[in-house]
């Protein structure tokens, strides 16, 4: 059963005014516990509101979202409890710090879900270790952290509460490559750790193939593409004529087909040409 599903979702902003817009069009989705999901598409394509119907920020203008096989718009309560289990980490979310210290902004969501003062301390502190945040920084004011730290502590903030599906929207935006690291492994380690299902927007298809089990394409409001990294840039032309483009890895290894060397159409990471390369120079020299 997929932990979250959605069923002919439909979203239509500013309904009966000239400004009416359809973002989402009779959209059916699945994703399963414990999967590492990208979705990927151009600005307007319909990704950001569709991830916002995933914990009920955004209600469907037709159409159903399912968590564990329950409507999420069957109550208020109900919808309010989605909101610890499907956790949402927005673009740029440092700029939604806002408590005093890193310790209370941290704190801020497993207080709102009424734990205990003890088990709150313990979830921070957790949160804190999984973003790699030194505990000497929490009593400090978030505002005094550089830009990578206070990104991972605004995911810290998210994870402290657990979610069964951690949703990041392009979570590596604007940092340098060792932040984009460090991002990375926290959230994989958070996954481990509690196997967590992942559903990272990006707009990388080098991260998108190094990291994820599946990924999902939307365009004009509707999934064009879906499948595993393999599958999806082994359709080059499919991706051109949406003006996207297979990672490097991907199209090195086309070049190098169209030049006569063998090798293996699924290529899609640096390590997979690497090792493909080598293979062939072996072969070579045994030949």
């Amino acid at each position: 059963m997929p932990i979250i599903k959605t069923e002919k979702l439909t979203h239509i902003y500013s309904v009966g005014t000239p400004f009416e817009r359809v973002a989402l069009r009779d959209v059916d989705f699945d994703v399963e516990k414990g999967e590492y999901l990208a979705i990927i598409g151009h600005t307007g394509s319909g990704k950001s509101t569709f991830i916002q119907h995933l914990n009920g920020l955004l209600t469907p203008t037709s159409g159903k979202v399912f968590y564990n096989d329950r409507d999420i718009q069957e109550s208020k309560e109900w919808k309010r409890q989605i909101r610890f289990h499907v956790g949402i980490v927005f673009q740029y979310p440092e700029y939604q710090l806002f408590e005093n210290t890193l310790y209370e902004d941290i704190a801020f969501g497993p207080k709102n879900m009424g734990l205990h003062e003890s088990l709150i301390h313990e979830r921070v502190i957790e949160a804190a270790g999984f973003a790699r945040i030194d505990e000497t920084l929490l009593n400090k004011s978030p505002f005094e952290l550089s830009g990578g730290l206070k990104r991972r502590a605004a995911i810290a903030g998210v994870i402290a509460m657990h979610p069964q599906v951690l949703i990041l929207d392009e979570p590596t935006a604007g940092l340098d490559p060792r932040g984009k690291a460090e991002i990375i492994n926290n959230i994989n380690e958070y996954r481990q750790a509690h196997g967590a299902t992942i559903i990272m927007v990006t707009h990388s298809m080098e991260e998108a193939a190094k990291n994820a089990d599946r990924i999902v394409i939307f365009e004009q409001g509707n999934i064009a593409m879906d499948g595993t990294p393999s599958e999806v840039f082994a359709k080059s032309d499919l991706l051109n004529e949406m003006n996207l483009s297979a990672p490097q890895a991907t199209l090195i290894a086309q070049k190098l087909g169209e030049m006569g060397l063998e090798l293996d159409g699924s290529i899609y990471t640096i390590t997979q040409l690497r090792t493909a390369i080598n293979t062939l120079r072996n072969k070579r020299n045994e030949q």
